[in-house]
């Protein structure tokens, strides 16, 4: 049986386990948190190289992105150092297809249309791909670094802003020890409803990006919006129901009742292809996604 494991930094409250049969092989897919201990971290990545056939980082983004210009951050590239003979990945390589992906086919499907939708992605550098393909549909895009990483009531409305942001602000910031920018361990179950992130979800027909953060602000109530984002296990769809949302879409597929991270997608690619991450073009993640025949979760949370 083949493995991919997902190191997080997030809760070990959230793991994982599921076996299927892909591409005629049998596969063990895991999440493993380590709640924000990023020592343990890289011992269990140590401990897993050369063991399993892919790692995947959660919980942690190994690259920011803006305009094709990569951005490392320093706590992740140490992670991935841990590992030296198997290939680890953190999402980014993916989200790039993936998440384009997802948008084009809402759109295609006639399932959602984004022209004209207000739209708000919690963090732009963190997924640039879905940021210019919902921007490619015609949805009113306002992007959300400044006020989920450092709660600064900036909304970024085009990327001619957002790049030189990135380009005068992400080498600095990647520097950072990266629990100041990003909910970790115990963290990522706090929840602040009624803080200054929360007040934007209200003039947003979209709330889109990484999940961590939309739950971290999520108001009390939320109704009739539209939720696109990565993992959920059951409680996080519960809760969105709970809290009035409509529909919810993954760009990653339910795998054992669960939407897995980019980063295990990722690691999964990489492992089938047999290739090195930095051997794998867009067009080569499209192949392998067609073959998988990967689509969206769509799941109604509410009639409209």
């Amino acid at each position: 049986m083949r493995r991919v494991v997902s190191v997080s930094l997030g809760s070990s409250r959230r793991d994982h386990r599921v076996e299927l049969e892909l591409l005629g092989e049998k596969w063990e897919i895991s999440r493993r948190g380590t709640d924000g201990d990023i020592r343990k971290a890289r011992a269990l990545i140590a401990e897993l190289d050369g063991i399993v056939d892919a790692i995947g980082l959660g919980g942690i983004d190994l690259y920011l992105v803006a305009r094709g210009r990569r951005y490392v951050i320093r706590d992740a590239l140490r992670l991935a150092r841990a590992a030296k003979k198997t290939p680890v990945v953190d999402g980014s390589g993916l989200k790039d297809t993936l998440e384009r992906r997802a948008v084009r086919w809402l759109e295609e499907k006639d399932i959602f249309h984004f022209r004209g939708k207000r739209v708000l992605l919690v963090s732009a550098v963190d997924r640039f791909g879905m940021a210019e393909e919902l921007a490619r549909f015609g949805a009113r895009l306002t992007m959300g670094d400044l006020i989920f990483a450092f709660g600064l009531p900036l909304p970024i409305r085009s990327f001619f802003t957002l790049n030189v942001l990135a380009f005068l602000l992400l080498p600095v910031i990647c520097r950072l020890p990266f629990t100041l920018l990003y909910p970790t361990g115990k963290s990522q179950e706090e929840m602040k409803p009624r803080s200054l992130q929360g007040r934007y979800y209200l003039g947003a027909d979209v709330i889109a990006g990484d999940f961590h953060f939309i739950r971290r602000y999520l108001p009390e109530k939320l109704p009739g919006r539209v939720i696109l984002t990565n993992t959920v296990t059951s409680a996080d769809v519960e809760l969105l129901r709970s809290r009035g949302l409509r529909l919810l879409v993954t760009t990653t597929p339910e795998l054992g009742g669960r939407s897995f991270g980019a980063n295990v997608m990722e690691a999964l690619l990489v492992a089938a292809s047999g290739r090195r991450p930095e051997e794998l073009s867009r067009q080569d993640y499209d192949r392998l996604l067609d073959e998988l025949e990967f689509a969206p979760r769509v799941e109604v949370l509410a009639s409209s």
